[in-house]
């Protein structure tokens, strides 16, 4: 694959999940990545739901593994598969998305949310999310000013060749694709398929994102008043 490849250094890069997913306590409370699998099995003998809580943890190579605090916000993106896959994941592999900036990962994660809301024709409602700010460093595949050179990558309509892409680099031993943002003009977000890359994962902010039943109105911040 000649697509280049270029250091990215995002200190911070950006993360946005549901609020109903909590820490994951498996990867936080182990320092070594190497005993993971080790107390996962010993544990999951008399813990039924770890299994459900941790996902499958042999998706993730060794030499790939985090813990430790801040961990299971990165983990739980390669051990827990979205079926119905994404922009660069047909389902069998995980993939860590984020963004830039805070607003980038916001216009993604809206858009999403947004897409997923109307075609369960969900009543109006709010609901929370998390956000994270992680370190990321490490080589990745660049797209970044590319999309009339991979206008089939870029469509909005389609991931069809996103993931016919990653398939082909994550073969080749990729550590992941940096591209344009499709919901927010000049943002860049991140495709991580390595969980090493990322680092210092720490939860910044809740937000609240309103649905009014055909659209996504608004997005707020939610605090805590002394």
């Amino acid at each position: 694959m000649s697509l280049p490849v270029a250091r990215v250094e995002w200190k911070p890069c950006w993360r946005i999940i549901p609020s109903r997913f909590p820490p994951i306590e498996l990867f936080e409370r182990i320092s070594d990545p190497g005993d993971l699998e080790a107390i996962y099995e010993l544990e999951s003998m008399t813990n039924p739901r770890l299994r459900d809580e941790v996902g499958d943890i042999r998706l993730v190579p060794p030499e790939d593994r985090v813990s430790g605090p801040g961990s299971s916000a990165i983990m739980a993106a390669f051990t827990h598969l979205n079926p119905e896959g994404s922009r660069f994941s047909d389902g069998s592999w995980g993939v860590f998305y984020a963004g830039i900036d805070l607003d980038t990962a916001i216009a993604e994660t809206r858009h999403h949310r947004e897409r997923f809301l109307r075609d369960a024709a969900q009543a109006r409602m709010e609901f929370d999310m998390r956000v994270y700010a992680v370190d990321l460093d490490g080589e990745l595949h660049d797209l970044r000013g590319r999309q009339s050179d991979y206008p089939l990558v870029y469509r909005e309509d389609s991931h069809a060749a996103g993931r016919h892409l990653a398939g082909v680099l994550r073969r080749e031993g990729s550590n992941g694709i940096v591209y344009d943002s499709i919901r927010r003009e000049g943002g860049e977000c991140a495709a991580v398929f390595r969980p090493r890359l990322l680092s210092n994962c720490r939860q910044e902010r809740h937000l609240s994102y309103v649905w009014d039943g055909e659209r996504m109105t608004h997005v707020y911040e939610k605090r805590a008043l002394q």
